[in-house]
């Protein structure tokens, strides 16, 4: 049965006030689009220029709605890709054409989002229709901007920047990018959260074509997992959708692009040619080779274009006359990607722990029928289990009796006694084999050729081989064996192996080894005060932080009774920073000193040992310009040598000793330059997050003291809505002025059309909040340092 199916392309036209109707139609199955250029007559009479095209597609989205849009285009997809399909959506055209806002849409507004909040909607709408299935969802956000990779989500407090540089990996389960964060979202308000955070991200740039220009190609990927909870099968399904939102193409002459946009546009240009070329490889089924790695792009999306997926492609093009030579070449990469075939197919896995309950249910069923078979052939009672301790000692028995001679034969029950039998065999053929060393070890001794103080022992002892020659002597091997005499005793025998034992010299390494660490240990109030303060800063200032809000916010408190008033007048931030500093962050301005000292000394020693290394150097330098001098003197007076080895004066025996003593110290305070080099390191990260944390506890004190008014401090205290620190001071001042919160005026006013708004504006509303936060840390900083 042929699975393949071509690739669908739906052509969307922006609204515009000017549209060339003249020039684009429509046909009346709504699936058809033809293009009218007038003749130049500036050619000539003869004038060979084709003035009409006409292209087929799977739909024509002119004047449509973005719920229509999506109902066309990402519904289907979606829908499939819970059943284990992969999908891929494309959005391509001209820059300005509307590619952004058909795939993310206008955030500011519930009706108007694209087609992945609709997506990411819809995916978790269906799980909770399927409650036979666990379905976990996973998200990533991935920008490709002048053919590097980028991690959208990675300004969350959790991921944090990479160390290495994010690549394109392939493996035989398909293209993932080694590096990118993918994020479990357990509701549709954590996604949501996500894709806007990823949005305040994106590299955007004003030209003439477009004011909020996306200069950077965007693939958002939902994966999605179900397991059946009914079914004991092992199998589980899995499955991705990428949606790409590329950059536009523009024609650097009309968009008047210079400098770094300029440097953005021809990257793109030359991203989108690449993708056209594996297009166009893609649909000629006479080529073998694609060329999926020119660029980053094709080389991400290699499993999406033309895989095992469903894929749709919505072109997004102008309907104005002065666009028709970018809407014709738009037009022109649709009806390419028509001919691109893909064979989609269900992704199935294996869960390995399940596989394993089910086989151990099987084994079982197997058991039973061998004991029912067992019976009906009148058999002796026999047990496949595994055989216990009591058995194999049996086995083992049987085994040296019939080595022995006293048995004759062993009898044969099952296969895992067969087995076991052999394995007995292999235990006592290996038990002789140790009893048969050890005689032998009883009547030889075991000699180094290298050990002399043995031989030399050996000798003593009187010890000599059957020949009559010496013990010990060394052979081939590196060793000797010698016979001890009959008359020999055993406690001689004992004595003399004694003498041959080397006594073990790592208890004086040891010794050795440790002294140098107790010297550096000697410096034990700079140890102790590091260990002091380094600690745990974060949880220490936190805890403290909790203990004075705790002991400072409840109403009952007496402390909160006897609050002097608050003045009319905030003072200024730095006498408010000053008070702050002496009286509540007292505990942290102390242990910023502490720190701080700490890194000056460590600072300080590390510029001693900086002057010392350089004089030594200077001193090295010229110990080496005397020697030269020295050796170039005695090659002018004539060397002298005596039984063919070169003899040097003293002189130059001196700085030759000296320089060998130079180089040892300069070794010894390199060594210590870089140890002090990362303790300094380690410091000044401690005093930056000290640093930070004082700006931060101050933030807050100050807004709770001077700037937020007295009705919304209820709101502030624990249990209340509003936790301290995490709104800005612009949005609680505003909460004391407004008659209603923003958010609830906005609730009201579209959840009467919109019901399944709530997590939509809640994730934006959380995402603002967020961002206005850092805005507001980001200015203290600055008015810090300045």
């Amino acid at each position: 049965m042929d699975t393949r199916k071509k690739v669908h392309a739906f052509v969307r036209v922006k609204p515009t006030d000017d549209f060339a109707h003249e020039m684009i139609t429509y046909g009346d199955d709504n699936k058809s689009i033809d293009i009218h250029f007038k003749k130049d007559t500036r050619r000539g009479i003869v004038n060979n220029q084709q003035t009409d095209w006409s292209f087929k597609l799977d739909g024509v989205l002119h004047d449509a709605s973005q719920d229509l849009v999506y109902e066309t285009v990402a519904q289907d997809v979606v829908s499939q890709a819970l059943d284990g399909y992969n999908g891929t959506i494309i959005c391509y055209g001209q820059t300005g054409a509307g590619k952004t806002y058909t795939m993310t849409g206008a955030t500011e507004n519930y009706k108007h989002r694209g087609i992945l909040p609709r997506a990411l909607q819809q995916v978790f709408r269906m799980i909770k229709e399927r409650p036979t299935h666990a379905i976990t969802v996973r998200v990533s956000y991935l920008e490709i901007y002048n053919e590097n990779l980028f991690d959208l989500l990675s300004t969350l407090p959790y991921v944090g920047p990479s160390v290495t540089p994010m690549t394109i990996v392939e493996n035989p389960q398909g293209v993932f990018v080694k590096g990118l964060s993918v994020h479990l979202t357990s509701q549709e308000e954590d996604a949501f959260v996500l894709l806007f955070e990823g949005e305040t991200n994106r590299i955007v740039a004003s030209h003439t074509m477009n004011k909020n220009s996306s200069r950077s190609h965007c693939i958002f990927t939902i994966y999605v997992e179900a397991h059946s909870r009914t079914l004991s099968d092992e199998k589980y399904i899995t499955s991705k959708i990428n949606l790409v939102d590329l950059a536009g193409s523009e024609r650097l002459g009309r968009s008047g692009s210079d400098g770094r946009v300029l440097k953005e546009a021809t990257y793109i240009n030359k991203s989108l040619s690449f993708l056209e070329q594996a297009i166009i490889a893609l649909g000629d089924q006479r080529r073998d080779h694609i060329p999926f790695r020119q660029c980053k792009l094709t080389h991400a999306l290699k499993d999406s274009l033309g895989g095992n997926c469903n894929m749709v492609l919505v072109t997004n093009i102008h309907g104005e006359a002065a666009h028709l030579e970018e809407t014709l070449s738009s037009l022109r990469f649709a009806s390419r990607m028509k001919l691109v075939t893909t064979e989609p197919a269900v992704n199935e896995k294996y869960d390995a722990e399940r596989m394993v309950k089910n086989l151990e249910k099987e084994v079982a069923l197997l058991k039973q029928e061998l004991a029912i078979h067992d019976s009906l052939a009148n058999r002796t009672l026999v047990t496949y289990d595994p055989m216990d301790e009591i058995q194999i000692a049996e086995i083992n028995s049987q085994v040296r009796r019939y080595l022995e001679g006293t048995l004759d034969e062993i009898d044969i029950i099952n296969l895992r006694q067969i087995q076991e039998v052999f394995n007995q065999f292999r235990v006592v053929l290996s038990q002789q084999e140790q009893e048969v060393e050890t005689a032998l070890r009883r009547k030889f001794t075991l000699t180094d050729k290298n050990d002399f103080s043995a031989i030399s022992a050996v000798q003593k002892a009187g010890l000599v081989d059957v020949d009559g020659s010496q013990a010990g002597e060394p052979d081939e091997q590196a060793f000797g064996i010698g016979v001890a005499p009959s008359s020999s005793k055993p406690g001689k025998k004992s004595k003399a192996k004694k003498t041959f034992k080397v006594p073990p010299r790592s208890a004086a390494k040891k010794k050795g080894a440790s002294s140098p660490v107790s010297s550096r240990d000697l410096d034990l109030p700079s140890s102790s005060k590091t260990q002091l303060v380094t600690g745990d800063v974060k949880d220490l200032l936190l805890q403290d932080h909790e203990t004075s809000s705790t002991e400072r916010l409840p109403s009952d408190s007496p402390k909160e009774e006897s609050r002097p008033p608050r003045p009319s007048t905030p003072p200024s931030k730095a006498v408010a920073f000053e008070e702050f500093k002496k009286e509540q962050g007292s505990v942290i301005n102390r242990i910023f000193k502490e720190n701080k000292s700490i890194l000056n000394e460590r600072s300080r020693r590390a510029s001693e040992i900086t002057q010392r290394i350089n004089a030594i150097k200077r001193e090295i330098d010229e110990t080496k310009e005397a020697l030269d001098f020295q050796k170039s003197l005695g090659e002018k007076q004539g060397e002298y040598e005596a039984k063919g080895l070169l003899v040097v004066d003293e002189e130059e025996f001196q700085l030759i000793l000296k320089l060998k003593d130079l180089k040892k110290q300069y070794r010894g305070e390199y060594k210590d330059l870089l140890d002090l080099r990362a303790e300094i390191q380690y410091c000044r990260r401690l005093v930056d997050q000290c640093r930070h944390r004082l700006l931060m506890e101050f933030d807050i004190w100050y807004n709770e003291s001077f700037v937020i008014p007295e009705d919304v401090q209820m709101a502030l205290k624990p249990g209340g809505s509003i936790r301290p620190g995490m709104v800005p001071s612009s949005r609680i001042a505003s909460l004391g002025e407004d008659d209603l919160d923003k958010f609830s005026q906005l609730q009201q006013t579209v959840l009467p059309e919109g019901p399944d708004s709530i997590s939509f504006y809640n994730a934006k509303v959380k995402t603002e909040q967020k961002h206005n936060y850092l805005k507001t840390m980001i200015g203290l900083q600055r008015a810090h340092r300045k």
